[in-house]
């Protein structure tokens, strides 16, 4: 494509990876096994070791910090957008062949500026109740205490999109540069703040990933408060799901709650 395009693959282990050119695997934490043809997370400005808390997010500050492409984007190494099919039942091997492709990407940005996953419905509950029901709450409580404080103007966006049922998720998007950059700058004023308000001591391993499943939430607000376009795109599973598992998991969680 004419634009410079970089689609961060986000991956703390060596994984098959698409050979087209967009595509910039990340290695991220402080390991100190290196990947070959991985970039790393943990070089020039960087939150590396923050990773088990702020997740695929360490990544997105770095390819903030550290890189100047037209377009950038942050994928996982289990979740790629695909050229527009679910591919659902599709093997791994029919998955891979369908990863976005360049030519993909330049068609979808004269469409819109952003690209995200299809939004995750959830029906019975809104986002904020979910997130209740999944995690400990005191994550979104005060993210909404410092948007108050810090960014006013984005409490309106918030208090609406935590009430909608549907939300985009994984943390996963690919936007116009200045789009990623700026959305980025606005969500590191919001989350290191949360960090010096919180104590996670307490929490399992799964919930010390507060500063993402955060991350997943402020999306969405930042998208309404600035009006940004984007069109949605499937996104696709490269492993086994244990639907039977994740589905008695979700009932389980929504009649006990996640205890705080």
């Amino acid at each position: 494509m004419t634009l410079k395009a970089e689609v961060y693959i986000v991956s703390h282990k060596l994984v098959k990876l698409p050979q087209d050119r967009m595509y910039v695997p990340i290695q991220v934490g402080t390991a100190d096994e290196k990947f070959t043809g991985f970039v790393r997370d943990n070089t020039g400005d960087n939150i590396a070791v923050k990773n088990p808390n702020y997740c695929e997010l360490t990544a997105q500050y770095w390819a903030w910090k550290n890189r100047t492409a037209d377009v950038k984007g942050l994928v996982h190494y289990r979740r790629y957008f695909s050229n527009g099919k679910r591919n659902f039942f599709k093997s791994y091997a029919g998955k891979f062949a369908d990863i976005m492709t360049s030519a993909t990407l330049e068609n979808l940005l004269k469409r819109a500026p952003m690209i995200l996953p299809r939004k995750r419905n959830y029906y019975i509950e809104t986002s904020w109740s979910h997130y209740e029901h999944v995690h400990h709450i005191e994550g979104l409580q005060l993210a909404r205490q410092v948007i108050s404080e810090k960014c006013p103007e984005y409490l309106p966006a918030f208090d609406k999109m935590v009430q909608k049922r549907a939300v985009h998720m994984f943390n996963m998007l690919i936007a116009r540069a200045d789009l990623f950059d700026n959305y980025t700058e606005w969500l590191f004023q919001i989350l290191p703040e949360i960090e010096k308000r919180v104590d996670i001591s307490s929490y399992t391993d799964y919930e010390k990933r507060i500063y993402g499943f955060v991350g997943e939430i402020l999306l969405d607000v930042w998208i309404e408060k600035n009006q940004i376009k984007y069109v949605e795109v499937p996104v696709m599973f490269m492993g086994n799901q244990h639907w039977i598992k994740k589905i008695a998991s979700f009932v389980y969680r929504k009649i006990k709650g996640t205890s705080d």
